[in-house]
């Protein structure tokens, strides 16, 4: 696999929400994007997200030569793959639909097109058994949902990847604005999700047990914990937590009650009767706003915290 080939025509392999998402950002950056998608509509649905997307993008700046009008689509696949540089697959998350994909994918690609899988939970180990010929060229690269704002992406190989795909994706998904975290190993969920997952779980078991409402315990993570973690890291905020000691003193002092509350910790299981009192509570935090207007409210927000930080970013 050559590791000089510019990566400048994606294709889009599903265009649902990620997909959609995805095509804004590539487009934003000045790249040509081919989409496919066999839905009902998925055209119109598709260039519809990224008109809607693009003023958001525009505020984050756009890269030379980025227009709306390089992104064509086709229901027909091999035509979609036809000159590709890159694929970012966002199929369903089923391991038969996926490795017979890959299958097709293998076949009608040249060796050194990566393909990238945004799947979420799926390993690459299994994925790229569909890939007979090539599968040293199929990598995850997970987003974060919306990935045409959250600049998050996770690289994970798989038993076949090679070294050279790793490295070219890390290096393409870093040229749009993305931070890229390498996983040295598979581990389901990969990182990101597996972290919210962490705090979900006791988030449940909070509002389950009475403890709080939904309304709160979202008040007490977004003006508390969250405020920091939308500046740094919590090992980086552990190290600040110890003071002029650091994370040196931070162990020193917080082992004990840390370790201590560990073992408090909940594991709820969502029974339907569980699940309704959580479903009832987010209803009575939501009130009457729609999830369009939760989103808007989302997205404005995220714009201004990832214009500030790219601010503080910049060298002085």
């Amino acid at each position: 696999m050559t590791d000089t080939k510019p990566i400048r025509r994606i294709a889009i392999i599903g265009t649902g929400v990620i997909g959609a998402s995805w095509s804004s950002l590539f487009l934003a950056k000045g790249l040509q994007v081919v989409a496919t998608d066999i839905a009902p509509n998925a055209e119109a649905a598709l260039r519809k997200f990224v008109e809607t997307a693009w003023p958001a993008l525009e505020r984050l700046g756009l890269s030379s030569g980025a227009s709306q009008s390089n992104l064509t689509f086709t229901p027909d696949i091999a035509q979609a793959l036809a000159g590709a540089d890159l694929v970012q697959e966002n199929g369903p998350e089923r391991i038969e639909f996926k490795q017979k994909l890959y299958g097709q994918l293998d076949e009608l690609l040249p060796p050194d097109v990566i393909i990238a899988s945004s799947s979420s939970g799926l390993t690459m180990s299994e994925i790229q058994k569909g890939a007979a010929s090539h599968p040293e060229r199929c990598v995850i690269a997970h987003p974060f949902n919306p990935p045409h704002l959250i600049p998050l992406t996770e690289i994970v190989g798989g038993a076949k990847t090679s070294e050279s795909t790793i490295r070219r994706a890390e290096e393409f998904y870093t040229s749009i604005g993305q931070r890229t975290v390498r996983l040295n190993k598979e581990m389901p969920g990969h990182v990101a999700n597996r972290l919210q997952a962490a705090l979900s779980r006791e988030v449940y078991y909070l509002v389950a047990e009475g403890v709080v409402s939904a309304a709160d315990v979202d008040t007490a993570l977004s003006w508390g914990p969250g405020l920091r973690w939308g500046v740094m890291g919590s090992m980086m905020l552990n190290h600040l937590g110890g003071g002029p000691g650091g994370i040196e003193h931070f162990f020193q002092q917080f082992t004990g009650p840390m370790t201590a509350w560990w073992k408090t910790l909940g594991s709820p299981v969502l029974t339907p009767d569980v699940q309704k009192k959580l479903i009832d509570s987010v209803h009575a935090e939501a009130g009457s706003r729609t999830i369009a207007e939760l989103e808007a409210e989302r997205d404005e927000v995220l714009l201004g915290l990832i214009e500030l930080r790219k601010k503080a970013a910049k060298p002085s």
